[in-house]
């Protein structure tokens, strides 16, 4: 696929380091940055453009006429809307993806149509965020929780601990356990690297457990696996930015929330805005402040600030006073892998969160989901099987027909509002959404053309 990338900040850098990794993909950068391009070039195999993102003739240099794919990604929301309606004018690119930061633009939905901002997908990073947080606060102990299938089925990561039932025995035993439940375990990572899968698996404490399950069951299963924690109550939000507004206004209704902004207009503004949250305006590294505030009593403290340093020392700081878990956004993946073996419970990256929505347009196949786990090693991926029986890869084929690459195991499939484990004597039907997990994403490529309709 040509994919033609504007921008190459912190969120355009990423997209574009994922994307090459892929040889299937020819990808081109735009930035007026030549410092940053010259970076980007010397460590990847894209090609690079120095000039404006939406000027007409640099679109024309940088290959726009021969794209399958626009990705607007500058720091300005007007400025990727531009660039996807130059992209439809004047050179008719198939699928145009903008960046979209402010809730005012997405919440305006008829304006996102070919007739009026001819923009396919909107990304916001900042609403990807806050949703996986809020994920993670609502299913306290997990530090992943992802969605398939409109919600029906997720798929849950956690540390197992030896007060889970299932530890120290083998994995079919979770049949036994529950009996009534459709849940598989699709992966477990033991000090950082995968352990291959099946019934006679043996868990041990401190392994990385993956599992998928429907919605109801999430909690049924974590507690096989590790003992459950008490619902989370208080929320301390450190940074009052886009996401931590964000993440005090979806909270605010269901749980206690205090968020503590360094900015005194700002705070002021956030006090405005926020119906039930206490808004303080202060350092959350100030430690006389963070007691006085009785951070120590806190279920969850979340850092969100623009600065990742900030977030680390104030998580840090919020777990020596005796809160219970602590969160940081963290952008560099070597930072996030650091300080999760250390004091911070979940390292959230920005970048792998929203690469995920991103590489759901570039799969070929029906591919409808897309989750980047371990910093971009390990996918999750949803497809809709299609074809007929005979001439199909999937379609009229028992699990232990479909050829698929090591690592790569068909977890789950939806059919219509059942949710069913997949065995190996189960047929795949027509329109079955298949929900696979691939430990080595080098094999996308023969994962794709397994799904790809003849």
């Amino acid at each position: 696929m040509n994919i033609l990338i504007l921008g190459a900040g912190q969120v355009g850098s990423n997209v574009a380091h994922q994307l090459a990794r892929e040889e299937a993909n020819q990808v081109t950068i735009v930035d007026t940055n030549a410092t940053a391009l010259r970076e980007l070039q010397d460590r990847l195999d894209v090609r690079t453009v120095i000039g404006h993102a939406a000027y007409p003739d640099v679109l024309e240099r940088a290959g726009a006429r021969k794209a399958d794919m626009v990705i607007a990604l500058t720091n300005s929301d007007e400025l990727n809307m531009v660039i996807c309606q130059i992209a439809y004018t004047l050179f008719d690119t198939p699928t145009k993806i903008a960046r979209i930061r402010a809730p005012e633009y997405i919440n305006a939905k008829e304006l996102f149509q070919s007739e009026h901002m001819p923009v396919d997908v909107c990304i916001s990073p900042e609403q990807l965020v806050t949703d996986n947080i809020e994920q993670l606060i609502h299913y306290p102990g997990a530090f992943q929780v992802l969605e398939f299938a409109d919600g029906k089925v997720r798929l849950v990561g956690v540390r197992a601990h030896k007060g889970g039932l299932l530890v120290g025995q083998q994995i079919k035993a979770l049949d036994d356990h529950l009996p009534n439940v459709e849940a598989r375990v699709a992966a477990v990572y033991r000090a950082g690297y995968p352990v291959p899968v099946d019934g006679e698996t043996t868990l041990e404490a401190g392994d990385e457990v993956f599992f998928i399950a429907a919605r109801k069951d999430i909690r049924v299963v974590m507690s096989e696996i590790r003992k459950l924690e008490e619902p989370v109550r208080r929320v301390f939000i450190a940074g009052g930015g886009n996401i931590g507004y964000r993440l005090a206004r979806a909270l605010e209704k269901t749980n206690q929330v205090k968020i503590i902004e360094r900015n005194r207009a700002r705070a002021r503004q956030l006090s405005e805005r926020l119906e039930r949250a206490i808004v303080l305006s202060g350092d959350a590294a100030d430690e006389a402040l963070m007691l006085e505030e009785s951070v120590d009593s806190a279920d969850i403290f979340v850092a969100v600030t623009d600065a990742e340093e900030a977030n680390i020392l104030s998580s840090m700081l919020a777990k020596r006073l005796g809160c219970k878990k602590v969160m940081a956004l963290i952008n560099r993946p070597s930072y996030a892998e650091l300080v999760e073996s250390g004091n911070i419970d979940v390292a959230i990256s920005p970048q792998q969160v929203t690469i995920g929505s991103l590489l759901t347009y570039v799969r070929r196949g029906d591919v409808v989901k897309v989750h980047s786990l371990r910093r971009g090693r390990a996918e999750a991926i949803e497809a809709i099987a299609h074809g007929e029986p005979g001439r199909s890869k999937v379609v009229g084929r028992t699990i232990d027909q479909i050829k698929l690459p090591q690592g790569t195991s068909i977890c789950t499939i939806v059919r219509g509002d059942v949710v069913m484990q997949a065995h190996h004597d189960t047929v795949v039907e027509e329109n079955d959404h298949v929900i696979l997990f691939m430990t080595d994403r080098r094999h996308i490529d023969d994962v794709e053309r397994v799904f790809q309709a003849r």
